[in-house]
């Protein structure tokens, strides 16, 4: 086995557990804003190894067959990766931030300083 197979398969990996623990926050945490925040977070983690899975692919088979397609598809996971990393941070919290406004409150264990700063 070669040694970008290991690191194919490494970031794969990684991938699929930051996505399984965006799934279980979203199952187990108790209101929107840490659900929102687990899932946020590991999936933006996850989308950026499964991307990069797709970039090391790509980058190898097109050193290595030498035809340009792999590397538009590095190309394109690469912009795909980079979109991704901004757009979900900025998603959550605009999500956050409407949710907060329209009255949805955080559960009680969690320390909401939106409202304290309105006193």
């Amino acid at each position: 086995m070669a040694a970008i197979d290991i690191l194919i398969y490494i970031c794969l990996t990684i991938g699929v557990v930051f996505n399984t623990l965006g799934v279980v926050g979203l199952l187990r945490f108790p209101d929107l804003y840490t659900r929102m925040h687990a899932t946020t977070k590991a999936t933006t983690f996850g989308s950026i190894f499964t991307s990069l899975t797709v970039v090391v692919y790509g980058l190898y088979l097109f050193f290595t067959v030498n035809d340009s397609q792999y590397l538009t598809l590095a190309i394109h996971a690469f912009l795909a990766m980079a979109c991704l990393a901004f757009t979900n941070a900025v998603s959550a919290h605009a999500l956050a931030r409407a949710a907060h406004r329209s009255g949805i409150m955080p559960m009680l264990a969690v320390v909401d300083r939106l409202a304290e700063a309105k006193l």
